[in-house]
């Protein structure tokens, strides 16, 4: 059987597999176990409310032949195939599919309440849905009002109830002046905090100095929660030429390198100084990799992230006058791309997120095509699995990898220790995906509210033919999603 009519990325074929009554019990802390199979003996034969099986079965140790079962929304039992497990709903794999763990989006602008006409919480959740995606952590900005006190996240929570087709997560925002809110955020459950060291592009999340992070730094660590950051060095950019127009070199020219590797070098100091943790957004500029590598063989509490852009896009292959393409830090040369590759693959590079950051189609620019004038995002919440795979096994990279990139490297970032994993005790959140299945994108059928990416017409890999979200298949319909709070 295959994908469910609403997910139109893929051609839609008709089914009609019942929901599961469950209850969805609170996250747990404690890791879920990895062995597989499960320790379940045959005289403690069950009947569980969803069973999942086939000969291609991602678990912790690698695909292998399983059968799953799920009980209140919880793996419950990881078995041979063969194992004969009983479910009062059965899923037989296809021959050429593979089960998943759900992927995590710690990287998601939702922009919800204040810039629904960019995006909000339906169409990004089902855009996340439709890629396979099952967790996404929301972003403080761009947002009215950003999520940098309770109040405002409070008000982000009542915009996002009942419109979530899967679990999302909230970061607060570390800006000039809200030191104070700082814990206040962290004990209602926002997950970090996110900072820019340059302008971020809306006046209503300024900005810190190099010190003012450093100082929320180190409040942050009296908590140990997160900063994330956006790093770029606003004096490098200052410097830098700034050419108006439609070449893309001029742009990227504008954003170079060394704005990057200054604000890393800055950010691992003030990780030093204070012992506390911090996270890398978005890393464009593979000249830093050798920095963050010495900075985790230190010892210090440094993580990192890259995006599908960085991976996928070159800038020699950027036509001029081509915004959809725009973001910041910007899409490099092919050299650094494949750079950033092997920054994944030998452990200095933890987790590949989307950096959705979508806007209308105006903000673009498009009948201009002024790089400096475009906003800065990519749209690609939905794409981010093929894009990844389809670079990933032209490199012989297998695929337990990618997943583990997009599904337990975000999850352990955020502290969801029963997300992201196909293990007895997680969360029963998975994706159907055919890894061999071609596809052409087209941007009118993608979920996300404005019908711009810079992938449109890219053939690609791979294909999630369905998601699930606790044992329930996702059908775009029904909001199912829960609003998820950090263990404070």
């Amino acid at each position: 059987m295959r994908g469910s009519s609403w997910n139109e990325s893929v051609q839609p074929l008709e089914w009609n597999w019942p929901r599961p009554e469950k209850r969805r019990p609170p996250l747990s802390e404690a890791a879920p176990s990895e062995a597989t199979p499960s320790e379940a003996t045959p005289s403690e034969k069950k009947i569980f409310d969803l069973v999942i099986r086939g000969a291609s079965v991602l678990t912790p140790a690698g695909p292998a032949a399983r059968e799953v079962g799920v009980n209140a929304g919880v793996i419950a039992a990881v078995e041979p195939l063969g194992a004969g497990l009983t479910g009062r709903e059965t899923i037989e794999l296809a021959s050429d599919e593979t089960l998943l763990p759900g992927l995590v989006d710690s990287h998601v602008h939702i922009n919800e309440p204040g810039r629904t006409d960019w995006e909000g919480f339906a169409s990004a959740t089902r855009a996340a849905a439709a890629g396979g995606v099952t967790t996404v952590v929301d972003m403080p900005l761009n947002s009215i009002p950003p999520t940098t006190t309770v109040p405002h996240l409070e008000l982000k929570r009542r915009a996002a109830t009942g419109q979530a087709f899967v679990d999302v997560g909230f970061w607060g925002g570390a800006i000039p002046g809200n030191t104070a809110d700082l814990r206040p955020l962290h004990e209602e459950g926002v997950f970090g905090f996110k900072c820019f060291l340059i302008h971020s592009g809306v006046d209503e999340f300024p900005h810190l100095e190099t010190e003012e992070m450093e100082r929320d730094l180190a409040e942050i660590g009296t908590f140990d929660s997160l900063l994330i950051v956006h790093a770029e060095d606003s004096r490098t950019i200052e410097e830098a030429p700034a050419v108006p127009g439609r070449h893309y070199a001029d742009f990227l020219a504008s954003r170079p390198r060394a704005a990057e590797n200054t604000a890393i070098a800055h950010v691992i100091d003030a990780a030093r100084r204070t012992g506390a943790r911090a996270h890398i957004l978005h890393l464009s500029s593979a000249e830093a990799l050798p920095l963050i590598a010495a900075a985790k063989a230190e010892g210090l509490r440094i993580t990192v992230e890259t995006c599908p852009h960085y991976l996928t896009l070159q800038a020699e292959d950027v036509p001029d006058g081509a915004t959809a393409y725009k973001c910041c830090p910007p899409i490099r040369e092919a050299g650094n791309r494949e750079q950033l590759w092997q920054g994944l693959e030998d452990g200095t590079i933890d987790c590949i997120v989307s950096d959705h950051s979508p806007s209308t189609l105006d903000l673009k620019d498009l009948d201009n095509g002024d790089f400096a004038v475009a906003w800065g995002g990519v749209s690609s919440l939905q794409l981010g699995l093929p894009l990844i795979w389809t670079e990933a096994r032209k490199r012989g990279i297998p695929l337990e990898k990618v997943v583990g990139w997009m599904s337990s490297g975000p999850a352990d970032l955020v502290g969801l220790a029963a997300k992201g994993r196909l293990a007895v005790g997680a969360d029963a959140d998975f994706a159907i995906f055919a890894p061999d299945e071609a596809q052409v994108v087209d941007v009118t059928r993608l979920k996300h509210k404005n019908p711009i990416t810079p992938y449109d017409g890219a053939s690609l890999t791979g294909v999630v033919r369905r998601t699930f979200l606790a044992g329930a298949e996702i059908d775009g319909t029904t909001p199912t999603g829960r609003l998820l709070r950090s263990h404070a």
